[in-house]
């Protein structure tokens, strides 16, 4: 999952490049030009990782791309902080340590490859839509612990799975690969769960130390899927297309480290409630390109389901913001 998917517990830890935090009551943050443009960078970046991904596995094996994406993207981060911070910064402990690892093949190998896998067969806007059913799993993750949540996330939540049900529908009538959508609602399930132990789990206190852990550790798990499903098999690097090339590159560079940095700079400054708004402009974002640049038909189930699962990520973002 590249795109990331808010997570609206109070108490989230910053851990992965596409998943949100939430931290405590803080005093009002100045809006200024520079929170949009960083936001900007959030919405239409994160938003267009689904167009990317479909490119990508245009001429890619799904898992030997999106591991050999993570862990570049990882080990970039990871020179990023020794050189500004110090190798000091990179230094945790085993508890820690093992904790980033299974966060990491939650997220990554979990979450994201199975959304790259499902991209093989499924349009790209329609992947983006039903992950954003994943605040409604958080908050139903959130209940099962014993949280009550208030009235307008379980209804954010009835509204999200409904959302869900209309989203289906191509699969079950035949019109997309019933395959692709289990494997997505299946990315959103992990990915939720992975967002929701991340808070719970002894983890490196630099949250950009605990992303290139989770990225490192997701993407060597993600070249090993690929390579038990005999993706090296036949593959043939010279007959990569470059369009795919560059999808990758993107995915890489602009998809796990700029929008990644730019989303971190701003859960400083500026608003949750505002940064949280991603969750619902991002599946918006790549419904329009997969229309724009694939000609993705925008089908009524996807339309309406869409806007269903938007209407119920709305109301539950905008309830935690009130709590």
């Amino acid at each position: 999952m590249t795109s990331p998917a808010v997570d609206p517990a109070p108490e989230a830890h910053k851990a992965a490049p596409e998943v949100p935090t939430a931290t405590a009551a803080v005093p009002a943050r100045r809006i200024t030009g520079a929170v949009w443009a960083a936001l900007g960078i959030v919405y239409v970046v994160w938003g267009s990782t689904y167009l990317g991904i479909r490119i990508a596995v245009e001429t890619m094996p799904p898992f030997l791309s999106s591991g050999t994406r993570f862990i570049t993207a990882g080990l970039l981060l990871a020179g990023i902080i020794a050189w500004r911070q110090g190798p000091a910064a990179l230094k945790v402990t085993r508890r820690q340590l093992g904790s980033a690892v299974l966060i990491g093949l939650l997220l990554i190998p979990g979450g994201n490859g199975l959304v790259v896998l499902a991209e093989t067969s499924i349009p790209s806007s329609l992947a983006a839509l039903l992950i954003a059913v994943v605040p409604a799993w958080v908050v139903i993750l959130r209940a099962s612990t014993g949280e009550r949540p208030g009235l307008g996330a379980v209804g954010g939540v009835l509204l999200g799975l409904a959302g869900l049900a209309v989203l289906t529908l191509p699969g079950l009538s035949g019109e997309v690969k019933i395959g692709g959508v289990v494997l997505v609602i299946a990315a959103t399930l992990l990915w939720s769960i992975g967002s929701f132990s991340s808070s719970r789990l002894p983890m490196p206190a630099n949250p950009f130390t605990a992303s290139a852990y989770e990225m490192v550790a997701g993407g060597i798990a993600g070249l090993v899927i690929g390579f038990v499903r005999g993706e090296q098999h036949g593959l043939d690097v010279t007959a990569i297309s470059g369009r795919s090339w560059a999808a990758l590159a993107y995915l890489i560079l602009f998809g796990s480290l700029l929008a990644f940095t730019a989303y971190a700079w701003l859960l400083q400054a500026a608003p949750l409630s505002l940064v949280a708004t991603y969750a619902y402009v991002n599946p918006v974002v790549a419904v329009f390109l997969g229309a724009l640049v694939l000609n993705e038909a925008l089908t009524w189930p996807l339309l309406l389901g869409g806007a269903i699962v938007v209407g119920g990520v709305c109301l539950i973002v905008s309830t935690e913001r009130r709590g």
